[in-house]
């Protein structure tokens, strides 16, 4: 008969995963911060940008509502930001899971939403509001973290 003896300097499974489980929230939280800052920087670029305005009477008339560009960046903006985050979100409640299946569902959950965030980084680079480099950088980063 034979047992199995561990030393208490052998890594455990347990151990293990709890590493991989930190590794992937460290993660999660750098690209959480790098979405929030692309949309502030999103945001602060389109509400610099000089608004319409017609020539009436010889004199410039500027527009009055919001530019249409202001909305749409606004709009991508705030569904990238909802997805981009929600990733963390996600991987904090699977690592909290009350079962394989809680697990399961939460990491899913999780994939999805990275998913989603690659679609509104493709939306954003196509509508020209965030050039090659940057795009390339983003998305490669999303698809490396997931």
């Amino acid at each position: 008969m034979s047992s199995t003896v561990t030393s208490a300097f052998s890594p455990q499974p347990s151990d293990i995963m709890s590493e991989i489980s930190d590794a992937i929230q460290t993660k999660c939280l750098a690209f959480s911060d790098r979405i929030i800052k692309l949309n502030d920087y999103l945001l602060k670029e389109a509400a610099n940008k000089k608004p319409d305005f017609k020539i009436v009477k010889g004199k410039r008339v500027y527009e009055k509502t919001v530019p249409v560009y202001l909305q749409s960046v606004s709009n991508l903006c705030n569904q990238l930001l909802r997805a981009g985050t929600s990733i963390g979100a996600n991987n904090a409640e699977a690592r909290n899971a009350i079962s394989k299946a809680d697990f399961k569902s939460k990491s899913f959950i999780e994939l999805k939403e990275a998913r989603e965030s690659l679609y509104w980084i493709d939306l954003l680079h196509r509508n020209n509001f965030i050039d090659d480099r940057q795009y390339e950088s983003i998305y490669a980063d999303c698809k490396r973290s997931f």
